[in-house]
This record gives C-alpha cells, structure tokens and sequence, in this order.
C-alpha cells in the first residue's frame, strides 16, 4: 500500500511539474485558470515564434485559451483524407487509428506536421501527412488575447477501409 502511495505521489509532481501557472490575469478564478501547458521542445522548431513557449491549449472554459483553428472543418478534412489517401482504395477491411501532431505559429501558419501515433503502414502514415501539411494557413491560438504557437492533435480511425477524424 504505501509502495502505491509513493507511485502515485510521483506521477502527481510529473503531471505539476509538467505544466506551469501563466501570469496572473487579474482574476481570482484559481490556479486551474491559469495553467498553461507547454510542450517540450528538445530541438528548435523552425518558424515557431518562441520555442520555449509552445503551448498545448487546455480545453477549458473560461481559462483564455483559444486552440489555433485550422482553415478546414473536421468534415473537410475527414472527406480530404477520404479522397487523397490512396493506400485505403483497395484495403476495404483495413483497420487502424494514428494521430497527427501539427505545430502552429503566433502567426497562424503550419510549421510542422508529422504523425504522433503511427500506423502499421508507413505508406500511409506518409499520404496522411501530405494532406495534413496542405494546411498552411490556420487562425493562431491564442492565450489571454495573445496569439501563441501551439501544438494541435487531430487523432484518426480506420474502420473497414474508411478514415474519419475523431
């Protein structure tokens, strides 16, 4: 039991020291309010505005943090990846999901694109991307009003040959 208590203490000061508290905003809305996550950038990432400030948005209301929007709707994109992807066209019971990790800029432009969580196919996993990095041109994130890079994930399932974003 106390093994278990230790483990977790541990896992609790990674998930802390993981994250960072951004500066106060005037309100007293609690510490929750304003976490920021900020991804670890072990190389620099060309084009990012700030590298040691690449921001995961936390999805939570009222903390004054707003996700880079891409310049496609998620239906757009499902039926881009439907259309583009060519590896799926003759592999009507393929099943697989990945994710796609894309960087964007203060100024709302796409500087990285590579896939987070592959698939059993690097073919695919590469005609993924391509359609992906065509999305050059995306509406910053921002925190408290202040555009910012940002890190976006858009995960991906495969049923029965189709592809869908999740």
């Amino acid at each position: 039991m106390k093994q278990v208590a230790i483990i977790a203490s541990l896992l609790g000061m990674g998930l802390i020291s993981s994250c960072s508290t951004s500066k106060k905003s005037g309100t007293n809305k609690g510490d929750a309010m304003n976490m920021v996550a900020r991804m670890e950038v072990k190389e620099p990432i060309a084009g990012v505005c700030d590298n040691g400030n690449v921001i995961a948005i936390l999805p939570i209301p009222g903390n004054g943090q707003v996700s880079a929007k891409a310049p496609m709707t998620d239906d757009q994109i499902t039926e881009a990846l439907k259309t583009r992807v060519t590896f799926l066209k003759d592999k009507p019971d393929y099943d697989d999901k990945g994710m796609v990790n894309l960087i964007v800029n203060c100024k709302g432009e796409l500087v990285r694109c590579e896939i987070d969580n592959k698939t059993k196919s690097p073919e695919l996993d590469n005609q993924i991307v391509a359609v992906f990095a065509e999305m050059k041109q995306w509406t910053a994130g921002s925190v408290n009003n202040k555009s910012v890079d940002t890190s976006v994930l858009y995960s991906f399932t495969i049923k029965k040959g189709t592809i869908v974003v999740d």
